[in-house]
C-alpha cells in the first residue's frame, strides 16, 4: 500500500484493490485563520482527481473542504459515509454533486466493490458533533492501516479484531481556542497550556500503545496561523505551554517514552508499506524537511507573505451591517431552540452575553430568552467582531464551534469551571441538532423516561434522532409517528416501519402509570 500525505489530515491511499482519498484540505478554514502546515500549495492536484473512494471523516473545515471537493474531485467517486445519526455530512456531499455512497455501520467491516475491506468507527456524542467524528481502517489483503485523524474512539476491540495494523496515522496536537482566548492571568494560561500540551500527547501515546501498529505517523495538525493577529499561536520555539506541538515534537516525545516506530511525514511524503517494512520518501531532501521544524518561523513567515492577499480578500468579504436587528434575529432563531433545550438549559443554569460592537446579546438559559443585555449577571461573555457574527447569522450556521470558535478570532471570559453544555449549545443551532443533543443527554440518565400513549408506555426519545416524543409524537391506529422526521413505530412490540435497525421500547400501561402524553 502506498500512502501520500497531501497536507494536514489528508491522505491518498493507493492499493491493488482501489484508491481512497481522505480529508483533502487546501483552502483556508475558519475565517482564514487556519492554513495547512506544511503548505500544500504546490501539490499536484491531478493525482487526487479520480479516486475510487472518498472518505471525509467529519465536517470540520480542516477535513471537509467543499470548494476543493467541488472543483477537483470527480463526482463519480464513491463516498464512504460514517454512521452518523445526523445527516449533515451526506447532505453537504450530495449538494456538491456526489451521488454514490457506501453507508457504513459503526465498527462493522464492509468489503467494497473493488475488494478493499474498510471499517469506520463513528463517534456521535455532542462533544463530537452532533455532526460527529470518525476514523477509517483499511485492509487491501496485504497491508492494514488505521487513519484515526482527530477521532478518539472508546471501543478498541473492533479495531483489534480488524488489525493488526501496519500503519497508524493519528492526531496528537491541539485543535482548540483554550486557553489562548480567555482573559486569564498569563501565569494561569501558561499552566493550562502546559497541561493541555502534555495531556494531548499522552492521550495519543495511549492509542499508540493500545493499537500496537508496526509504524506510527503523526499527522492532522497543527495548522499554520498566518494572520498577524494569530501568528503567535504557532509553536515556533521551546514553549512547552503552546497547545499546538508539531510532528517533530511528538516524535521526540514518543522516543523519550521508549517508542521508536514513529516516522515523520510532511506534505508530499510517500509511505510505502509492504511485507512488514516501511519506506518514507519525502518530496525534498532530508535537510530541507528538517528545516521545516528547526527553522520553522522563517518558513511560516514566507508562507504568510504568500497568503497575505488571500487573507485580506477574505476579510474584505466579511459582511458588515448586513443584519439590521441582530438581537431580534437571534431571538427568533434561538428562543424556539431554548424552549426544547431542557437538558442544555439545566446544564448551563446561567446566562451568556455576546458582545458584538454596539450590540450586547443576552442568552438567558434560566428564563429561556434572548434579549438585549441590561447588565444581568452572566457566567460567560464572548467578545466577537460583528462581521463574524453576521456571517454566521446570514448563513444560518448551525454549528458556531466549527466556524467561529475554532477561528480563535474572539475573546472570552467565564465565571467558574469549564461547562461543556455551553459549547454544545453552539454546536446545536437547529431543531434537529438540538433534539439530538437533548436526547443524548437524556439517555445518559440512569433511568430511561417513559411516556404514555393510549394504552402503551414508550421511551421518550425517538430511536431515530432522539427527538422528544412528548413534543413530536402522534398516535393513530396503533402506530406512533415522530413528526420531526416522519419515522413510525408499532406500539405493540416497538417495530420500526422505516428501518430494520431501530426499535422503540414499549410496554403495556398499567393502572399505576401516568395519563396519556396527549389529551
Amino acid at each position: 500500500m502506498r500512502i501520500t500525505s497531501i497536507g494536514h489530515a489528508g491522505l491518498f491511499a493507493e492499493t491493488a484493490r482501489g484508491t481512497v482519498l481522505c480529508d483533502p484540505w487546501f483552502n483556508p478554514a475558519y475565517f482564514a485563520s487556519w492554513f495547512p502546515w506544511p503548505s500544500n500549495e504546490d501539490l499536484d492536484l491531478d493525482l487526487l482527481a479520480r479516486p475510487d473512494y472518498l472518505y471525509v471523516s467529519h465536517l470540520h473545515h480542516d477535513h471537509f473542504d467543499p470548494v476543493f471537493l467541488r472543483d477537483h474531485v470527480s463526482k463519480d467517486t464513491t463516498v464512504l459515509l460514517p454512521d452518523y445519526p445526523v445527516g449533515d455530512l451526506e447532505r453537504e456531499l450530495t449538494d456538491l454533486g456526489f451521488t454514490s455512497f457506501v453507508r457504513t455501520r459503526h465498527n462493522e467491516p464492509v468489503e467494497l466493490a473493488t475488494g478493499l475491506r474498510a471499517m469506520i468507527c463513528a463517534l456521535v456524542a455532542p462533544t463530537d458533533g452532533p455532526i460527529g467524528d470518525s476514523g477509517l481502517a483499511l485492509d487491501d489483503g496485504e497491508v492494514r492501516i488505521f487513519n484515526q485523524n482527530d477521532a478518539r474512539p472508546v471501543e478498541l476491540e473492533p479495531l483489534h479484531a480488524f488489525g493488526p495494523f501496519d500503519g497508524h496515522f493519528l492526531q496528537y496536537s491541539g485543535a482548540i481556542w483554550y486557553p489562548m482566548v480567555y482573559d486569564f492571568p498569563e501565569r494561569m494560561k501558561t499552566t493550562i497550556g502546559r497541561r493541555k500540551r502534555a495531556n494531548g500527547m499522552a492521550r495519543a501515546k495511549k492509542y499508540v500503545e493500545d493499537l500496537k501498529a508496526a509504524y506510527i505517523f503523526p499527522f492532522a495538525g497543527p495548522p499554520a496561523f498566518l494572520d498577524d493577529d494569530l501568528f503567535a499561536f504557532n509553536d515556533v520555539g521551546p514553549d512547552d505551554a503552546n497547545v499546538f506541538p508539531d510532528q517533530q515534537v511528538f516524535l521526540d516525545y514518543l522516543r523519550s517514552e521508549g517508542i521508536d516506530q514513529g516516522r515523520l511525514i510532511v506534505t508530499g511524503s510517500v509511505v510505502d508499506l509492504r511485507d512488514g517494512s516501511c519506506t518514507v520518501t519525502h518530496p525534498v531532501p532530508d535537510d530541507e524537511v528538517a528545516s521545516l521544524f528547526t527553522d520553522k518561523e522563517r518558513h511560516l513567515r514566507a508562507y504568510q507573505e504568500r497568503q497575505r492577499p488571500r487573507i485580506a480578500a477574505e476579510k474584505a468579504a466579511w459582511p458588515r451591517g448586513a443584519v439590521d436587528d441582530l438581537v431580534g434575529t437571534l431571538k427568533a432563531w434561538w428562543e424556539p431552540l431554548l424552549a426544547q433545550a431542557d437538558q442544555t438549559c439545566e446544564g448551563i443554569n446561567g446566562r451568556i452575553v455576546l458582545e458584538t460592537g454596539d450590540d450586547r446579546v443576552l442568552i438567558d438559559f434560566l428564563e429561556r430568552r434572548v434579549d438585549h443585555w441590561k447588565g444581568e449577571q452572566a457566567r460567560y461573555v464572548f467578545t466577537i467582531d460583528r462581521p463574524l457574527v453576521e456571517s454566521c447569522v446570514l448563513r444560518r450556521q448551525e454549528d458556531w464551534v466549527n466556524e467561529l470558535f475554532l477561528s480563535c478570532r474572539f475573546r472570552a471570559h467565564r465565571e467558574g469551571p469549564f461547562n461543556e453544555y455551553v459549547y454544545n449549545f453552539f454546536k446545536s443551532l437547529s431543531p434537529e441538532r438540538m433534539q439530538y443533543t437533548e436526547g443524548y443527554y437524556a439517555e445518559q440518565a440512569p433511568v430511561q423516561e417513559l411516556l404514555r400513549f393510549d394504552d402503551w408506555m414508550v421511551q421518550r426519545r425517538c430511536p431515530h434522532l432522539k427527538a422528544d416524543l412528548a413534543r413530536f409524537g402522534e398516535v393513530e391506529d396503533g402506530v406512533l409517528t415522530c413528526t420531526m422526521h416522519g419515522w413510525q413505530f408499532e406500539l405493540d412490540g416497538g417495530r420500526c416501519l422505516n428501518s430494520d435497525d431501530r426499535r422503540l421500547v414499549t410496554r403495556p400501561a398499567t393502572a399505576d402509570d401516568p395519563p396519556p402524553a396527549r389529551a
